[in-house]
């Protein structure tokens, strides 16, 4: 199944870390413990696509499977993560989004399946307080459809 990340109102490209200003913040895709598809904290958007399979399980839920799905059965979700980029290239990761597939809704799963279409994650990047988003992130800041 397409999964597709379409990120909305960036956080700027500083932040701040403990007491540390981060002046080339950049947000990504995590895929097992690296960070993919780097995105300038300043740009006007972000968009991230990505194969997941999708089985079912004995007890009828839905488990994910792919490069970029993290957790444990039952307990699936994909990670933004959120770095300073280095002059030289290196990224120190301070923040990571957690977007739970497990709290997708079964119906637009198996729909984005059925009619091959793509499941559209539409994700606000800024927190309440103007910095990179962070922890498990819910509606309305995360809304799922299929397009």
């Amino acid at each position: 199944m397409r999964i597709e990340l379409r990120g909305r109102d960036l956080p700027g490209r500083t932040a701040w870390s403990e007491t540390v200003e981060l002046k080339n913040v950049h947000v990504g895709l995590q895929e097992r413990a690296d960070p993919i598809d780097l995105v300038p904290g300043d740009a006007a958007a972000a968009t991230w696509a990505l194969e997941v399979a999708v089985t079912t399980q004995p007890d009828n839920r839905l488990d994910f499977a792919g490069p970029a799905v993290q957790g444990r059965r039952g307990q699936r979700y994909l990670y933004l993560t959120w770095g300073d980029v280095g002059a030289d290239g290196s990224f120190a990761m301070f923040r990571r989004a957690k977007l739970m597939l497990d709290a997708i809704d079964p119906r637009l799963v198996r729909a984005a399946e059925q009619a091959d279409r793509t499941l559209v994650g539409e994700i606000c990047l800024t927190d309440r307080r103007g910095g990179p988003i962070c922890a498990q992130v819910k509606p309305p800041d995360l809304v799922w459809s299929v397009r």
